[in-house]
């Protein structure tokens, strides 16, 4: 760890209800998988699922069960380069649209955690 910081992102959290389908569902959106125990024995469905990038680029995702539904906007979110049409054939939801005072879209996952979606195009405009 850089002597400066005093801390580094590790990986990123979401809550979920239904952690295993959420689990799923951002496989499917970022093309990431679950992380395999590397003992092999299989974790309890009731445990946190670890996600990776099988690439090894993009920080490790734990997605927890918890009693409570999302309720309230988040206070912390991330951002995506992506396709909002796929993402919505895959279960998100349109929040916000891009338009001419934002460049990117505002959706939220099934459980409902927004998230923002910048379409590769954007590199283009600058």
């Amino acid at each position: 760890m850089d002597k400066a910081a005093a801390a580094r992102l590790k990986d990123l959290v979401l809550d979920a209800a239904d952690h295993q389908a959420l689990a799923d569902w951002w496989c499917a959106a970022l093309g990431y998988v679950r992380r395999p125990e590397p003992d092999g024995i299989e974790r309890p469905r009731e445990w946190p699922v670890l996600l990776v990038d099988p690439a090894g680029a993009g920080l490790p995702m734990w997605i927890n069960r918890v009693p409570e539904p999302k309720t309230v906007k988040n206070r912390l979110h991330f951002d995506v380069w992506g396709d909002p049409e796929r993402l919505v054939a895959l279960g998100a939801t349109v929040v916000r649209e891009r338009d001419e005072e934002i460049r990117w879209h505002v959706m939220a996952d099934p459980e409902g955690n927004e998230f923002c979606v910048f379409a590769p195009d954007v590199l283009e405009e600058g």
